[in-house]
Parts: C-alpha cells; sequence; structure tokens
C-alpha cells in the first residue's frame, strides 16, 4: 500500500466519523448510547483478531531468538548500575527493618546458651555435658553471639542501611521545613470537610488575614496568596513533627548502635568476690575474671578501694509452701576509698542499687556462706586455713559445695570435697539444707589424697576437684571417712589429718563494671521511644481558607487534607469557618476572632474618616448566612 492511499484511507475515515457524529448529534440518547456501545465492542473484536495475527510472529522471534521491534531486550547494568542497584536496596526502609529484625533474631542464642564473656567455666561445663553437640554450636560461636562474625555483620550492615536511609531523608525534611506551604488548589469542593460560607459585608482582606492569624494560633505555617478576580487565599500546614520523631527515632536508633559498639571498645568488666570483714583494691590481680575492650588500657584501672563490712540476707518465713525460703532482701554494707574524696565513705548496695565510683558501677551479683575452716595433714601442719568460699547448688535451702585443695600436705596431697548445709539435714537424701538462714549449719565432708594436677601448669577450676583419680581416708574400719561438723567441732582423721569448724561468715559477689559510653546510650534510647511517639501520635494535615469578592460581600472556602490518620480534621476545619463566619458578621468588630469583648462602635467613631460598615443586604434566606458543609467528592 502505498502512501498516498493510506492518506486517503485516513480521510475518508474522518469523513464517516464527522457523518457520525452529526448523526449522534441528531439522534436520540439512548440510540447514541446504543452506537457507542457497538463500536466498542467491534474495537475489541479487532484488537483480539489483531492480538492473534501478530501472537504466532512473536512467538517465531523469540524461538528464533532474533532481536528487533517485536522482541526488545532489557539493557545490561553494567558494574556501575549493579553497585547503585545493590546500594539502593540496602538502604532502603524495608531492608533496614529486616535487618532490625534479623539482628533480634540473632540475639536470641546469647540468652539460651551461656556465653564465656559472662561465665566460661558454666560454659565449658555445658560444652562438657553435651557432646558433640554443643561442639557443633561452639564452631557457630553460639557461645560467643555477640562477639561472632555472623552477629557482627548484621550489625554492621544495619548501621550502614540505617546510614543511608537516614541521610537523604534528613536533607529532604529540612528543605521541606524551609520552603513555602503548598499554593491552595483550585478546587476545594474535593477535600475533607469542604465549608463554604457566605459573608454578606465582609472583607476579602480582613477575612484572610483573620484566617491566617487563627491558624498560627494553632501552630500552622501560613502563607497568604494573592488569586485571580481579587480573592486570596490562605495556605498552611502543621504536623512537620510527625516526620522529625520519625528521623528522630531512627538517627537515635544509630545512636545506641554507636554507643553499644564503642562501650564495647573502650569498656572493661570483672566480676570480684569478698569475704565479710575483707578488701579489694582495684586492679587486675584482685579480679576473679576479667575482660576488657580491645581499645581500653588496663594499666588505667581506676585507684578505688573498699571493704566489705557486713552481709546481710532476709528470707520468707511465712506457712506458704512456696513462698518458704524466697529471698527478701539483700544489703551489703562497704566502705570506699576514693582518691577523688578527702575522706572515706559507707555505702549500703542493694539489688539494683549499685555503687558508682570514678566513673565505675558496682552491682551487687550474688552471695553465699564462707565457712572458717582449718585443716592439717598428718604431720600436724596447718595446710587450709580462714573462710572457704562456697558455691550453692541451686535449691532453696542454700546447700552449697565446698572444695579444699592443699598441695601443700605431707607427705600427700589432699583434697577436702563436701557440703556446707546452712539448716542441715542428713537422712535418706543426703545431706541437704532445709533453710537459707543460719539455723543448723553443718559440714557434710569426705577427705582423699593424692596428686590434684596442679602442677601441670594446665589452669584448674579453684571450685571443683576430679576425685577419680584420688584415694579417700579411710576410718579405722576400713571404710570412706565421713565427717559431720557443726560450728565449734573439729575431727581427727585415722590417717592423722585433723578438721575443725571454727565459724561461719558470709561473702558477696560484685560485677564491677565501666562503660563510658553507656550514658550516651540511655539517651539515645530515650529519644528512640520519644521520636517513635511522634511519630505515631502527631498527625500531619494542611487546611485552606480561600475568601471569594461577591457582589454582596465575601465567599468564604475552607478545606483540608490530612496526610496521615486524622479523625478530627473534618471538625476542625468546619469550626474554623464558623469562627470565621461569626468574627465576620456585619454586627461584630472584624477582630472579633481575637478579642470577642470588643466593642465595634468605638473603633467605627474613633475617627471621621473611617469607613462605615456596609448596609445590610436585603432581607434573604437564613441558610445563605450559615456555614454549608460537603464532604469530599466521590
Amino acid at each position: 500500500m502505498t502512501q498516498e492511499d493510506r492518506r486517503a484511507r485516513k480521510a475518508r475515515r474522518r469523513a464517516q466519523n464527522r457523518d457520525a457524529k452529526g448523526e449522534d448529534a441528531k439522534a436520540p440518547r439512548s440510540e447514541r448510547t446504543r452506537r457507542a456501545r457497538d463500536e466498542q465492542k467491534d474495537q475489541m473484536g479487532t484488537a483480539s483478531t489483531r492480538d492473534r495475527r501478530v501472537a504466532p510472529e512473536a512467538r517465531d522471534l523469540r524461538q528464533s531468538g532474533k532481536s528487533g521491534k517485536a522482541g526488545a531486550s532489557l539493557p545490561k547494568l553494567g558494574v556501575r548500575g549493579t553497585l547503585l542497584f545493590l546500594w539502593r536496596q540496602l538502604t532502603s526502609m524495608q531492608t533496614a527493618l529486616f535487618l532490625l529484625l534479623l539482628l533480634a533474631i540473632a540475639a536470641v542464642p546469647g540468652s539460651l546458651y551461656p556465653q564465656r564473656n559472662v561465665d566460661a567455666s558454666k560454659t565449658e561445663q555445658y560444652i562438657s555435658e553435651h557432646g558433640s553437640w554443643a561442639k557443633f554450636l561452639d564452631t557457630l560461636g553460639f557461645f560467643d553471639v555477640f562477639s561472632s562474625v555472623w552477629f557482627s555483620a548484621i550489625y554492621l550492615l544495619l548501621f550502614v542501611s540505617l546510614v543511608g536511609c537516614v541521610i537523604p531523608r534528613l536533607g529532604v525534611h529540612l528543605r521541606q521545613i524551609r520552603s513555602r506551604p503548598p499554593r491552595t488548589p483550585s478546587r476545594l469542593r474535593r477535600f475533607a470537610g469542604f465549608t463554604r460560607v457566605e459573608l454578606p459585608g465582609a472583607d476579602v482582606e480582613a477575612v484572610t488575614a483573620r484566617a491566617a492569624k487563627a491558624l498560627k494560633r494553632s501552630r500552622y505555617r501560613t502563607d497568604v496568596l494573592e488569586e485571580k478576580g481579587g480573592a486570596r487565599s490562605v495556605t498552611s500546614e502543621r504536623g512537620y513533627l510527625r516526620e522529625t520523631g520519625n528521623l528522630l527515632f531512627h538517627v537515635a536508633l544509630l545512636g545506641v548502635l554507636v554507643g553499644v559498639a564503642a562501650g564495647g571498645l573502650f569498656q572493661y568488666r570483672g566480676q570480684i568476690t569478698v569475704v565479710e570483714g575483707e578488701g579489694f583494691s582495684n586492679s587486675l590481680a584482685e579480679y576473679d575474671s576479667f575482660e576488657q575492650g580491645a581499645w581500653y588500657d588496663s594499666s588505667k584501672l581506676p585507684s578505688f578501694r573498699f571493704t566489705l563490712d557486713d552481709f546481710r540476707a532476709e528470707y520468707d518465713t511465712s506457712s506458704n509452701e512456696h513462698r518458704f525460703g524466697q529471698p527478701k532482701k539483700f544489703e551489703a554494707d562497704v566502705t570506699v576509698d576514693d582518691p577523688d574524696k578527702a575522706d572515706e565513705y559507707s555505702k549500703t548496695l542493694r539489688v539494683n542499687q549499685p555503687l558508682h565510683v570514678q566513673g565505675t558501677t558496682m552491682y551487687l551479683l550474688g552471695n553465699g556462706y564462707a565457712p572458717e575452716v582449718t585443716v592439717k595433714d598428718p604431720e600436724g601442719n596447718v595446710v587450709a586455713e580462714g573462710p572457704i568460699i562456697t558455691i550453692p547448688s541451686g535449691d532453696t535451702g542454700y546447700t552449697s559445695q565446698l572444695v579444699i585443695k592443699a598441695p601443700d600436705a605431707q607427705p600427700k596431697q589432699m583434697a577436702v570435697v563436701g557440703f556446707f548445709l546452712p539448716t542441715g539435714v542428713i537422712d535418706e537424701k543426703g545431706p541437704h539444707s532445709e533453710f537459707p538462714g543460719l539455723v543448723n549449719p553443718q559440714l557434710a565432708l569426705t577427705v582423699y589424697n593424692g596428686d590434684l594436677g596442679l602442677d601441670d601448669g594446665v589452669p584448674k577450676n579453684a571450685y571443683q576437684v576430679d576425685v577419680s583419680s584420688l584415694t579417700p581416708v579411710a576410718d579405722s574400719d576400713g571404710n570412706q571417712s565421713l565427717v559431720s561438723l557443726t560450728p565449734g567441732d573439729s575431727t581427727k582423721l585415722a590417717d592423722g589429718s585433723s578438721i575443725s569448724f571454727d565459724g561461719v561468715k558470709r561473702y558477696a559477689a560484685f560485677d564491677i563494671k565501666r562503660d563510658p559510653f553507656q550514658v550516651f546510650t540511655l539517651v539515645m534510647a530515650l529519644s528512640a521511644v520519644l521520636g517513635l511517639v511522634l511519630s505515631l501520635f502527631v498527625p500531619r494535615r494542611r487546611v485552606w481558607v480561600r475568601a471569594v469578592p461577591s457582589a454582596h460581600g465575601v465567599v468564604l472556602e475552607v478545606a483540608g487534607l490530612a496526610r496521615s490518620d486524622d479523625d478530627r480534621l473534618v471538625e476542625d476545619v468546619q469550626a474554623l469557618a464558623e469562627r470565621l463566619a461569626d468574627s465576620a458578621s456585619p454586627t461584630s468588630d472584624p477582630s472579633s476572632a481575637d478579642s470577642p469583648s470588643s466593642d465595634s462602635s468605638s473603633s467605627d467613631s474613633s475617627s471621621p474618616d473611617s469607613p462605615r460598615p456596609a448596609p445590610e443586604p436585603p432581607e434573604t434566606d437564613s441558610s445563605q448566612s450559615k456555614p454549608s458543609h460537603e464532604g469530599p467528592l466521590q
């Protein structure tokens, strides 16, 4: 088909369309509707036929792999485009939320399994008890969760994602705050709470001035605009605090991540055990366990000291079997020697009431009993003496395990193993305590001889001993000696060694921690909560007021737009329209919206040249002077 044929066909088609339109104009409305429906069906049929005709060709092109107008291929991203795509995916809000959820899930094993940085001995005991499964978990880092590679990777990805997400939004938000409110739409009837009021005798400038002042009092950012035909409008907007709160939440979350990470680098933490009457000096040698951040210098430990004067514990003695023996109060009285202060001072530590000294926080972590025991070897040498720290076994009666190692005993090394019972009972269940208080203290002990394995050069747990390679001390009948002592008792064994029970003291366990970013992290966490509250409960809205001059005065139009869930917008828009209508009535002063009690007659008579109010219009329908409320068009 030539070009002239195509042009002729188009001309004939245009002529036919003009003739059809002329006939349609003369035809009844039902006939025009029927013709339009028939033409639509014909077009649908033609399109389906054309699709069926083109489909095989497109299918052949796809099968042959040929490229052309019928089969367009996507452009290649390239290295730069791929990196840009990955960066945009990483810095999206969806990715940040996913990484935050993933970080919370990754932290769960840290609560389920013992961690080496908290209790290394308990962790090793768990691994030895659970065999190959525990070793597999250890390989994955489940006992060092918060220092594992996978947890650190999630942590860093979340940090990068939040930085890339927050910084662009922060710039956009700052530009929006400095910009003017958007222009008033031409048709306010489409928006929420649309209200139209006729104000006879009102002035356009006075109405818009009152509207701007009223909106500013309600914390709106306003702008007065000149429009066609002498009309004026007030555009206003508020609620930027919502986006500010959203950004504050994300910035504070970044601050929390920074504070936790920096605190881990510059902090130190250690655990100590102090018996009543004894003291502690803040040095590495005094700690039972000590951990420090990668960037902390342990030579700069604060030089404070304290003495544990007294430890008090109070337990429930009620007849309720579920509450009997439950702890009610733990208190530790200490005397602190702080070089920053001239004199020593006393302080009572309680649970969740720590001691703060030289930037270090000391928490009351635990407590127990330290029976005073004296052990002599068969040659009469004192090989162990003083308060021995016992480890509670976990029952409500505070049945505690006691281990004494005497590597200097002669002719063989000695080990004393047994239990301390605050309220001791020895029956068919074995030695146990029925109440955690000191009602009937007892020692139930067994003595062993042999090599303790302390000379191997391998660190050993001071509160555990392997008795499988030791020989128990027998009595005169050849049976294993079982020693039961109360305070003041002593006994001599068949091999010539002796044990005496001299008294009981209490000990307290403390956790000492220094984190210079702790306050910063707390402030960021509270800021995140504040930002979340603002982003959830501050509505963002826009309100427009237009005053159009009319033959009898002014036509007032008010409408609003909610940028978030805002149930009170319609009510507030209508209330604003009613206030403006009342203040602009001819019988009141134009400034009555600001000062309802002002006298309009005094202002009118103050100057002979002042304009008089416009004469009242003739009587009209009362509905014209009342606001008409119309919702948004559907």
